[in-house]
């Protein structure tokens, strides 16, 4: 029998639900039974705990701690590696991190977030709420986006509240991906409709007939509802679309894969009705985004202008001079 050896043990804490006085129970215990594979942490920033739990990993023997880079760090997403690093520095650790290379992307992508007018991960207040409903933090963020996307934004609590009480009905299913998005999303389409489960997405379906496997809250899942959608057409078409298992050539061959990558081939099947793929490609090239220092923008906008032909600039003994091609 072939025994294989993980390369790392994460405690992934998607919701960012993780107390440190959890950390000082869980993560020793860990430790202690990891047979030497490294442990890391990762855990988000939705009610403001990470960092501080971050750092009492760090006394407690963790070496790799799951960090992001502003903007995209704080809010619902991990803590920032500045704030990280910085705290452990001050605890008398020496990170191995190259944050001078990484002050530079941050920077431009922080140019970027605010020429977009894109939001920009900040600190978050203590929510008790995230206890309550457990939404992880890449399914909330995207949840932000898309009420905001349908103009109601403003019912974000009412979604939310919602997702509770569609967990229970659904059987407490575990909130990490894939059925975090499921409860989430049928829970906006119930608000946003005014109807609960009017419309029901093919995955609840699938879940009510227990495609996804116990763990999945199927057997405690309320009959009643598991009754109303089992009873609905399209749960009629999906059961007599399940084959099991498909050796990978079938996939290939179902697609006009053949000669495909496995990520372009991954795409195809996750994109089944290919009109995302269809809409990516029509789009063209992807974005290019402009200069993002104010000297680079100063020789950019004066380039636009055929009468300059030199540009001089100047800071005490620095100087720089740019002169156009005559050609």
């Amino acid at each position: 029998m072939l025994v294989f050896k993980p390369d790392a043990i994460y405690l992934k804490d998607q919701g960012g639900l993780v107390t440190v006085d959890r950390v000082r129970t869980l993560l020793p215990a860990m430790l202690a039974n990891a047979g030497g594979v490294p442990v890391e942490f990762h855990s988000h920033c939705t009610t403001g705990l990470a960092p501080l739990c971050y750092l009492e990993a760090a006394k407690l023997g963790v070496g790799t701690l799951h960090t992001g880079v502003p903007p995209l760090a704080n809010g619902s997403a991990q803590p920032s590696i500045f704030n990280v690093a910085g705290n452990l520095r001050m605890m008398g650790y020496a990170p191995q991190v190259a944050l001078a290379r990484l002050r530079p992307v941050s920077e431009r992508l922080m140019f970027i977030a605010r020429s977009e007018g894109l939001p920009i991960g900040a600190p978050l207040e203590y929510a008790h709420a995230q206890y309550v409903h457990q939404v992880p933090g890449g399914v909330i963020s995207n949840l932000r986006h898309q009420l905001a996307e349908l103009r109601i934004q403003d019912r974000l609590d009412e979604v939310l509240d919602e997702t509770v009480r569609v967990q229970w009905e659904l059987g407490y299913p575990i909130m990490i991906t894939p059925y975090s998005q499921f409860v989430v999303t049928q829970a906006a389409i119930n608000i946003a409709t005014g109807r609960r489960y009017e419309i029901v997405t093919d995955e609840i379906i699938r879940l009510a007939q227990g495609v996804y496997g116990e763990d999945s809250g199927f057997l405690a899942m309320d009959q009643n509802l598991k009754d109303r959608v089992l009873a609905l057409p399209r749960a009629r078409e999906l059961a007599g679309h399940d084959v099991g298992d498909l050796p990978l050539s079938d996939i290939r061959s179902s697609l006009g894969a053949g000669g495909m990558s496995d990520e372009d081939l991954l795409l195809h099947y996750i994109m089944k009705e290919g009109t995302e793929i269809a809409a990516m490609r029509s789009a063209g090239p992807y974005r290019r985004f402009g200069p993002d220092t104010p000297l680079r923008m100063l020789l950019v906008e004066l380039g636009k202008h055929k009468r300059v032909c030199q540009v001089s600039v100047s800071k005490g003994s620095e100087s720089l001079l740019v002169r156009r091609n005559p050609a």
